[in-house]
Formats: structure tokens, C-alpha cells, sequence
């Protein structure tokens, strides 16, 4: 099916649920004018365009890059002028939010259809999905037999120069996902993972501000491989791009979204987080922008993610990730 069949066909099965919502609801978010949606998603506009068609107003979406999120949201919380009314991005960015008071609390009635470790006890946060992180590779540069089948394999000397990945040091997913593969034992020893890291860095990765930046130098021949996201092989499609199926599995951050602290649309706030942790925008998200979803037997069509396991990496601290972030420092000198 076409991509626009497809985003039709979603419109309509959202539609028909709409019935079972609450009017009253619906008629004030409606009353409200617009939700104003702060993210760090990509590829999401058509979803945004199905929620305008089906409530008759707007969800503005404004894409915040992980190193500019916090500071963002921040500024604009401390000076009361934040615009957002729905917040979504990586979990420790929202965990920082929450301890900072910029969340509010709503439960959405569609958190029962996500597995129970997934709904904050405190009824803030609701996980939706895993920021999965991969070797993203290009076919017409590396050969069969060259594509890396373990993480281990990224400071093998022979890619020097060719890779590209975030910035170590400030992107909080990236220091996430690499204590991550430390804490999962990819690594034996934290000797070896200090030693897998120094090696990565005699690479000399170009770094970018976050993972939106990294396929590009990949799909264009600039760099062979890097550390990325499996979903551009969709959002990037047809690009020749593939991710290596190493053999430790793939790891990524909690993706989640909460409803900030009284927000100057709350009606349309609620209605929009509703529509967006449903089944069919979750279908849409894995089909479409190659996310991968919490709900169970839903997965991007990418060749070989239904066979992998994708684990979680711990939401870390901000004391953590600036510790990190220094030790990083040390290791990957720019």
C-alpha cells in the first residue's frame, strides 16, 4: 500500500474510536484552538496532519534535538512563557522534567493497553517506545563480509575515519546507550568496554549534535557506518543504508511523553496524548517512521528486527550523564 493509503486508512480506524471518547472533552480541546507538541521524533508530520483532519484543529509539532531539549524547555519553563503543552522524548529527558516540575500528571485511559513496567507509579510519564540504537551501515560501501556482527567491531582500525555517531560528551541518549552496553555485560570487564571505547576514539567518529544528523554522511558515501537508528532505512528509504545484526542484540532509551505542568491547552493536551498512545498511531509509528513500539507484536518492517531482542537501557541521572558526559571527555578528544 502507498504511504498515503496507509495514513488514510489510520484516519479512519482512529475516527471511528472517536465516538467512544468524551464529547465534552473533544468539544472544549476543540473550544481550546490547538495542542502545541514538543518532540524529538522524527518523520511524525502526517501523524499531526490525521489529528488536525480528525478534531477539526491543529497539533503544532516543534522538533527539539536532544542537546537542545532541556535547555529549551527550561528557559521557557523558568520564564513562564512554555508554549508546549505535550512534551515527548528520550526518558531521561522527561525524567529531568519531572524532577524540575515542568510535568504534570495524566493517565491516559489507553496506558492500560502498554505493558504495566511501562506506566510511571506516579501517573507523569507513560512509555511508548525504545530509541533503538544500531550500527547503521551503507551496502554500496561495506562489503558482506566487512559489516560488523558485534559492537566490538566499530574499533577494528580499518574503519578509521569512516564513522560518524553523537557527540559522546553532550548527547544524553549516546552516554545513555554506551554506560548502557557496560551495565547489559556486553562487555565482560569495565576494562574492556574502557578499552572498546578507547579504540572507537583512535577512529576518529565524526560527531553531530544527535542521531537526526547521522545517516546523512552515511547515505551520501561520506562516512561507511555509524552509530545510529535502524528507522532511517524507512525515513531515509531509498538510501542504501542497513543495520549490522551484531550478536549482542540491540539497546536503546525508553521513548515517552507526558502533559506538562497546567497547560494552555489542557483539554486538547489530553485528547492529544490519547490519540497518540493508540493502537493505530502506534502501527503508524512502527510502519511508517520505523519506531519500535511497546505494543506487543507490532514492529517496524526492517529486515530482522522481529527476531532481535531490543532491551532498555537505565534512565541515568543528571549528576550521571554529566559524569559520564566528562569521562567521555577524556576518552574521545576533540
Amino acid at each position: 500500500m502507498k504511504r498515503g493509503g496507509v495514513w488514510f486508512c489510520v484516519f479512519v480506524l482512529l475516527a471511528l474510536s472517536v465516538c467512544g471518547q468524551d464529547q465534552p472533552v473533544i468539544e472544549a480541546a476543540r473550544a481550546e484552538g490547538k495542542v502545541v507538541f514538543y518532540a524529538n521524533i522524527t518523520g511524525v508530520e502526517p501523524i499531526m496532519a490525521s489529528f488536525a483532519q480528525m478534531y477539526g484543529f491543529p497539533a503544532e509539532y516543534v522538533r527539539l534535538s536532544t542537546d537542545k531539549f532541556i535547555p529549551t524547555v527550561m528557559t521557557e519553563f523558568l520564564a513562564g512563557k512554555l508554549l508546549a503543552d505535550v512534551v515527548q522524548g528520550p526518558l531521561p529527558i522527561l525524567q529531568i522534567l519531572k524532577q524540575e516540575g515542568v510535568l504534570g500528571a495524566y493517565v491516559s485511559p489507553q496506558s492500560l493497553n502498554y505493558p504495566e513496567w511501562t506506566r510511571d507509579p506516579d501517573g507523569v510519564i507513560q512509555l511508548f517506545g525504545i530509541e533503538y540504537v544500531c550500527i547503521l551501515y551503507n551496502t554500496e560501501l561495506v562489503k558482506p563480509e566487512d559489516v560488523p556482527t558485534s559492537y566490538r567491531d566499530l574499533a577494528d582500525p580499518k574503519w578509521k575515519g569512516k564513522i560518524v555517531m553523537p557527540d559522546p560528551t553532550t548527547h544524553a541518549t549516546t552516554i545513555s546507550w554506551l554506560v548502557g552496553l557496560k551495565e547489559s555485560k556486553v562487555f565482560e570487564t569495565e576494562e574492556e568496554w574502557v578499552a572498546w571505547l578507547k579504540g572507537l576514539a583512535a577512529n576518529e567518529p565524526m560527531f553531530v549534535a544527535s542521531f537526526g544528523p547521522t545517516p546523512d554522511p552515511i547515505a551520501r558515501g561520506e562516512k561507511a557506518l555509524g552509530i545510529s537508528m535502524p528507522k532511517y532505512i524507512i525515513t531515509k528509504a531509498p538510501a542504501p543504508l542497513m543495520w549490522a545484526k551484531v550478536k549482542e542484540g540491540l539497546f536503546g532509551s525508553p521513548r515517552a511523553i507526558a502533559i506538562v505542568h497546567n497547560p494552555k491547552h489542557p483539554n486538547a493536551a489530553k485528547l492529544f496524548i490519547d490519540f497518540w498512545l493508540s493502537k493505530e498511531t502506534m502501527q503508524a509509528l512502527a510502519e511508517k517512521v520505523g519506531e519500535y513500539v511497546l505494543y506487543e507484536g507490532v514492529y517496524p518492517p526492517i529486515p530482522g528486527i522481529e527476531e532481535t531482542p531490543v532491551r532498555p537501557v537505565r534512565d541515568l541521572s543528571d549528576e550521571e550523564l554529566a559524569y559520564w558526559g566528562q569521562f567521555f571527555a577524556g576518552i574521545f578528544k576533540k
